[in-house]
């Protein structure tokens, strides 16, 4: 469904360009819940923009692209990058970080349902038939229809994200890019706009690529994840096989860190920060703050190589040292 293709964008700077996503190369698969996991400033965000095909200064797109192929009531499609856009809501959709940032507040939230519907979709009928489909969604999804008749500055932040994501489903896109959905909720609130993708996605039997720095979103609905650090994937692989049992030294830091339940064990965080990406430093980045790390590691840059089927990683002391 979407293919990666040893892809690298960066920032222009009044520094010079900063590149944020380096060369990763792998697929997303149709029907399948696709989760990408790292600490803030890794580049999961900008990783997704690609995705979505937002290259607006200043954003760039270094070198690959980004293919999205598959077929949609009998009809093949295929878009790459510079292309995407023009399937935006039909067959690619996204639900950004912060719903109050993407909502017109002096608008109604039909007009904004509306606005996100291509003439070419409308299928020849009225506003008011349109509107009628909305309610009816919204229903679907227990949601009150009232909501198209109110501005969005008049609901809950769980509320809004809610709507966000009908707005971005309405359409039965194939695929479902959602950046940190559940960011600044609380946990009642969170399970329920998950539960809320879940369903969605058995649903539409589409594909769903979700953004968090929350592992434990993770492990909840993922399928398959990648780790992600400082611009590059440092393993990928099925979320329950990643869980019991971490290749790399940062993904088994990041799982070792997660409380849980009746475990009483002091947990410690990963020393150190993500190194600043306008001067990272040479081989494995994560390398300063590795407790395995060896000379090799601080001057040469490990491959991402596949361990295992389906599993893949990029370490230099993979087979050694129980790794």
């Amino acid at each position: 469904m979407l293919k990666i293709d040893r892809l690298s964008t960066s920032y222009k700077t009044i520094h010079g360009d900063v590149r944020v996503v380096n060369n990763l190369d792998f697929t997303i698969n149709d029907n399948e819940i696709f989760g990408i996991a790292g600490e803030s400033g890794c580049g999961k965000s900008t990783l997704l923009k690609a995705l979505y095909d937002i290259i607006d200064f200043p954003m760039q797109v270094d070198s690959g692209r980004v293919i999205l192929s598959g077929e949609k009531e009998g009809n093949p499609f295929h878009f790459e990058t510079g292309e995407i856009r023009k399937t935006w809501w039909n067959n690619i959709s996204y639900v950004p970080q912060a719903a109050q940032s993407v909502m017109n507040p002096i608008t109604h939230l039909r007009n904004q349902f509306l606005d996100s519907i291509p003439e070419s979709q409308r299928k020849n009928e009225t506003k008011k038939q349109t509107l009628e489909r909305c309610a009816a969604y919204l229903k679907e999804l227990d949601l009150s229809p009232d909501l198209l008749g109110a501005y969005p500055f008049q609901l809950s932040g769980g509320m809004r994200q809610r709507v966000i994501i009908a707005l971005a489903t309405f359409m039965s896109p194939n695929v479902v890019l959602a950046d940190e959905p559940t960011t600044a909720l609380d946990v009642v609130v969170q399970r329920g706009i998950l539960m809320m993708l879940m369903r969605l996605q058995r649903q539409l039997k589409n594909t769903l690529v979700l953004v968090s720095h929350d592992m434990g979103v993770h492990y909840q609905i993922t399928n398959r994840m990648g780790i992600m650090y400082s611009g590059s994937f440092v393993e990928l692989g099925k979320t329950e096989d990643i869980f019991s049992d971490p290749i790399h030294p940062y993904t088994e830091m990041l799982i070792g860190a997660l409380p849980r339940v009746g475990d009483k064990s002091q947990k410690a965080g990963i020393p150190g920060r993500p190194p600043a990406l306008t001067n990272p430093p040479p081989g494995c980045r994560f390398a300063p703050r590795c407790p395995k790390a060896k000379e090799i590691c601080h001057r040469q840059c490990p491959e991402f190589v596949e361990v295992r089927p389906g599993r893949f990683a990029a370490c230099h002391m993979l087979g050694k040292e129980g790794i």
